[in-house]
């Protein structure tokens, strides 16, 4: 019986890389059926509002969401649509792999993934502004939030991630050091959970911007690294960076009861509408989708078809130093598939 997947197409060239991702898995033989819904601008136009309940349920129901970049309209209450989805359904685990694919780069046959807390840290977004003489904005405040539990369940899924895909090391990274109580915690907490997978998975914490360091100079000692919320942010676009850029980054965000898969990549009004998109974030996040859902040699299908497209200098899109437009490119990973 055929999966059912909400897809969210997105505003910008968002309509242009879902649709070449939806043509690329079908191609490859996935067994879905497509229940499009809107978000962003284009849900704020068609239903009046950024996030409508209509998507929600759909996602909600389905359990999967395939997700093209969105725009967060100024003055609707939102800090982020996409921080409303992953709040609202709970998904707490967003997995962003870097892999290289494209030769000639920095680096070459780098293979790793970041597992980054995706609900807690800063971004909770509990701050406000502190008045002083007068100056009603004169400071102001956020607050770092850190469970046991958040802290528990993010580890415990960056080791079950590493033992289940046969890889060999998970990597903390913190600021203990000088954030004691917050980061203090998320580490103790890391540590506890590594003794349950000794002899299975190795294990190791390091400081935070040792880490960034080492990334650049040594990218080949990580493996797996996990951390919390808006250093898994920043981190997980430096590893983007030793690959090729945000155009190949792909990313999940997964719960106990929903899942979503989106482009790391923004909406890029400024060429939407163009045909010069790459859309190989969303086709690999695509890829990771029908792992999720069971259909494991579709992915290895598609990313392999895509890796044969993305050795070719003169079938790589723009921003990878090629000239073929988005259909083009698109139509290059087809016939790969053939």
């Amino acid at each position: 019986m055929a999966k059912t997947i909400t897809v969210i197409p997105g505003d910008g060239i968002g309509p242009e890389v879902t649709e070449a991702t939806r043509t690329v898995l079908d191609a490859a033989g996935a067994d879905v059926e497509w229940e499009e819904q809107v978000a962003g601008l284009a849900g704020l136009d068609r239903l009046k509002s950024p996030l409508p309940d209509v998507t929600l349920d759909s996602i909600r129901r389905n359990g999967v969401c395939l997700k093209g970049p969105l725009t967060t309209p100024m003055g609707t209450g939102f800090r982020s649509i996409n921080v409303a989805i992953r709040k609202t359904f709970d998904l707490y685990a967003n997995v962003r792999p870097a892999l290289s694919m494209v030769p000639g780069g920095r680096y070459e046959d780098i293979d790793l993934v970041l597992i980054r807390e995706n609900t807690e840290g800063l971004y909770v977004g509990v701050e406000h502004y502190i008045g002083l003489e007068g100056d009603p904005r004169a400071a102001a405040e956020s607050v770092m939030i850190i469970t046991r539990h958040g802290s528990e369940r993010i580890v415990r899924y960056a080791f079950e991630y590493a033992r289940d895909h046969g890889r060999k090391k998970v990597t903390l990274a913190h600021k203990a050091n000088i954030l004691k109580y917050t980061q203090g915690l998320f580490l103790d907490v890391g540590r506890e959970v590594a003794k349950e997978f000794e002899g299975q998975v190795a294990f190791e914490d390091r400081i935070i911007d040792a880490t960034a360091m080492q990334l650049v100079v040594d990218p080949y000692s990580f493996d797996v690294l996990v951390m919390e919320n808006m250093f898994g942010d920043i981190l997980s676009d430096l590893m983007a960076g030793l690959v090729g850029g945000l155009g190949l980054a792909p990313a999940a965000n997964i719960g106990k009861d929903a899942a979503m898969f989106e482009a790391v990549h923004g909406s890029a009004p400024d060429i939407a509408g163009l045909g010069v998109a790459n859309p190989s974030s969303l086709i690999l996040s695509g890829a990771m989708m029908m792992e999720h859902v069971g259909q494991a040699p579709v992915a290895s299908r598609v990313r392999e078809a895509l890796g044969r497209v993305l050795e070719d200098p003169s079938r790589r899109t723009r921003d990878l130093g090629g000239s073929a437009s988005t259909s083009e490119f698109t139509r290059a990973v087809l016939d790969e598939l053939e």
